[in-house]
Order: structure tokens, then C-alpha cells, then sequence
């Protein structure tokens, strides 16, 4: 037989992120106390990605929910990656799991953890938020504005929101919404690649943008 398996160390992760990001990681030693303040910063993750043709227009971060300490962060990086899963939330939370070495942010003895995100979630980001063990979603942009200029949302509930709140997982919206919504826009505008584009007549479930 066998002896005892090690544990192994996974390396070449899909998950890591561009030169830039990891820069601002190390830079931002600040903590965040305000909403607001954290929403502004990944707005500009997602705008810098952007304007260094990094990957989509969607940035994210995980940050403890009380001190506002960043803990990680996330940019949309699918299309330098070659991976579907790497969207700007998946990426932030991959890495807040990494750096505090628990697969549970919401492990006994940690802090509660936020996870900001330029645009409200996809629906694999939105499967993935309650096993990521946050218990806080803040969210800039809505589906349908990301919906505006090509990409697909996926099937989502319509009422997502509620469903995370049910399972102990508080959720705001429209956060710095037009300031987040100006990303989309200038990504459509310089001709970002819109990927993975699989809408039918019934995929959009969203109700109409509330103003």
C-alpha cells in the first residue's frame, strides 16, 4: 500500500495576478474605513486594468469588515489567463483565502470580510460567495449595465440579493454606481474584447435599472 499522502503546493495558479496589482497591493497599506472609499479603490482597479489592457473592466477586493484592512484584491484577467473562472471577485477571494492560508473567511476567530466589487456578481461569482465564507457583499455597478455593452450575466435568481442575506450575508448595492458604470462604458469604448457572449432572448431575468 501507499504510505500517507503529503499535502501538495499547487503552484502555476491561473489566479495570479498582473505585476501592476501586485504593486498595489504592497502600496495600499491604509485601511479603508468608509464604503465609499473601498468601492473608489476598485473602481480604479478596474479602470487601470482597463487602461493597461490587463483584462475586463471589473475589479474587486476583500477587506476586514470593522478596520477596512485590504486583504486582497482582484482584477478581471479571463483573457490573459485563458480561464473562464477569472473573474475580478473570483480573483479577489482566491487570494484573500491564500494569504490568510484558510479556504473559510468566515473561519472561527477571523474577522468578519467584505467583498467590493466594481459590478454586482456573475452568476458564477454569485455560486461562489457563500462558500468564500464573506459575510459582507458591496456592489457598484448593476448586471444590466454590465449587460449594456455585451457581456453575459448568466442566469441569476432575481431575487439574488435576498438569498445571500438568508444565509447570514448582507448586501449593498449601487455603491458609486455611475462612477463604476463610466468603466464599462470606457471599456466598450476602446474596443475591449467582450468574451464569452452566450445570451439568448431569455437569458436576460434582470429586473429593469432601479434610478
Amino acid at each position: 500500500m501507499r504510505g500517507p499522502s503529503k499535502i501538495a503546493t499547487i503552484t502555476g495558479s491561473p489566479f495570479n495576478l498582473p505585476a501592476w496589482a501586485e504593486l498595489t497591493v504592497r502600496q495600499q497599506k491604509m485601511p479603508l474605513v468608509s464604503r465609499m472609499d473601498r468601492m473608489r479603490f476598485v473602481i480604479r482597479l478596474a479602470m487601470e486594468n482597463v487602461e493597461r489592457g490587463t483584462g475586463g473592466p471589473f475589479g474587486a477586493a476583500v477587506f476586514e469588515a470593522k478596520k477596512g484592512t485590504l486583504v486582497s484584491i482582484g482584477v478581471n484577467i479571463v483573457t490573459i489567463a485563458n480561464c473562464s473562472h477569472c473573474h475580478a471577485e473570483m480573483v479577489a477571494l482566491a487570494n484573500a483565502q491564500k494569504e490568510l492560508k484558510n479556504f473559510d473567511l468566515g473561519a472561527p476567530g477571523f474577522p468578519e470580510h467584505e467583498l467590493v466589487t466594481s459590478c454586482e456578481p456573475c452568476a458564477m461569482c454569485y455560486g461562489a460567495i457563500p462558500w468564500s465564507g464573506v459575510r459582507i457583499l458591496v456592489c457598484g455597478a448593476r448586471c444590466e449595465d454590465a449587460e449594456a455593452i455585451g457581456f453575459d450575466e448568466g442566469p441569476k435568481p432575481k431575487a439574488w440579493a435576498r438569498a445571500l442575506e438568508v444565509r447570514g450575508i448582507s448586501v449593498a448595492q449601487n455603491v458609486c454606481r455611475k462612477e463604476a458604470v463610466s468603466v464599462l462604458q470606457e471599456y466598450k469604448k476602446r474596443g475591449g474584447m467582450i468574451y464569452n457572449p452566450r445570451q439568448t432572448k431569455n437569458t436576460r431575468r434582470y429586473r429593469k435599472p432601479e434610478p
